[in-house]
């Protein structure tokens, strides 16, 4: 099978750990018989050095062209100083409207070797976290209208049927590739956004017999995160509720360098980066972490692609990669002995596949 995927390495750390991820991807091209055809993209601080732009049109074409985005980290203090519609940053938000990509899925996953760098008592994580939350993009209160007037500050949160719909297919949907859980999560005791969002869930689940639906209040959500995680599978959910609980869920699992993240719309074509920034003050010294991005590229292959036994051998090699004792400076614990590089992380988890 061949595949287009646009590459935008970004600036900071973002094209050491890209490489590492194309190294993986290549590995995994070898062995499966597939071709990946890689089209540079700039974004970010270096296309404002090279176009006096963060996402020139020219460039988000060549991801509106493509199979799929992998995508480093953008921005930097060099760039702080740009004019505020110039920063870096909103070339992302430029491509993410491009792409028209609402559904942002960010997994939560301990790896087992990583469990005592989780907050969460022994016992809690030992019963296992894995799990995605759905979180609608670009809808919701922080895309209402908002306004203050003689004191009295107002923000509007409205929702449409079709917003709803649209966001929950992709939870069904996830939910089928995964253990086929879905828990849809609102504020349904209070807020009328909420109770047409329930609505909705539950006629879509009609169309999806194979997954079982649960309905939780996001406060109660938020508990259970920290108290039972072991309990989720997909949690689908509006955009502010998705922050929080997002923001909640990465920091159970202990190291933020591990966590991958895709944006995803109405075609396969969808957006996959490591929820972490382009740490420019480690760029270039081959420290930085690499696995977000080379977990990134799995969900690219098994929720774009269809790609799901290629996905598993990248998080197979990954596990081996921890299971044998190596780790990279930011979840080094004491007893490790086997301190690697980014670029030897890359080389060690592609022979793995």
């Amino acid at each position: 099978m061949v595949k287009n995927i646009a590459v935008i390495r970004g600036d900071g750390i973002g094209p050491e750990i890209i490489k590492e991820a194309l190294k993986v991807l290549d590995r995994v091209a070898e062995i499966f018989e597939h071709k990946f055809n890689y089209i540079d993209v700039d974004m970010g601080g270096c296309a404002i050095d090279k176009y006096g732009d963060p996402l020139p049109q020219a460039e988000l074409d060549k991801c509106l062209a493509s199979d799929s985005v992998l995508l480093g980290a953008v921005g930097g203090n060099k760039w702080n100083d740009v004019p505020g519609h110039m920063r870096p940053e909103k070339g992302l938000l430029r491509l993410r409207a491009g792409m028209g990509v609402y559904s942002n899925n960010r997994p939560a996953k301990i790896w087992p070797q990583l469990a005592d760098a989780s907050p969460l008592k022994k016992e809690i994580v030992d019963k296992g976290i894995d799990f995605i939350i759905v979180r609608e993009l670009i809808g919701g209160i922080y895309f209402g209208e908002h306004k203050t007037v003689d004191g009295t500050a107002t923000d509007v949160l409205v929702y449409s049927e079709a917003e709803i719909e649209r966001i929950g297919r992709i939870g069904f949907e996830t939910a089928q590739k995964r253990n086929k859980k879905l828990c849809s999560v609102e504020k349904s005791n209070v807020l009328d956004s909420s109770r047409l969002w329930k609505n909705v869930m539950h006629r879509l689940a009609s169309e999806y017999p194979d997954v079982e639906l649960t309905d939780m209040l996001v406060d109660n959500c938020a508990m259970q995160i920290v108290k039972n995680p072991s309990q989720f599978d997909v949690i689908v959910t509006e955009n502010m509720f998705g922050d929080i609980l997002s923001d909640e869920a990465s920091q159970i699992t202990g190291s933020i360098g591990m966590i991958p993240s895709s944006s995803l719309g109405a075609t396969s074509c969808g957006l996959y980066e490591p929820i972490h920034g382009s740490a420019p003050d480690i760029a270039g010294l081959d420290v930085a972490n690499p696995i977000g991005t080379i977990l990134a590229a799995a969900m690219m292959l098994r929720y774009s692609f269809d790609m799901p036994t290629e996905a598993d051998a990248i998080e197979n090699a990954v596990s081996a990669f921890l299971d044998s004792g190596y780790r990279t400076a930011d979840i080094l614990s004491g007893d490790s002995t086997k301190k690697v590089g980014c670029s030897r992380c890359g080389d060690i988890i592609a022979s793995f596949i």
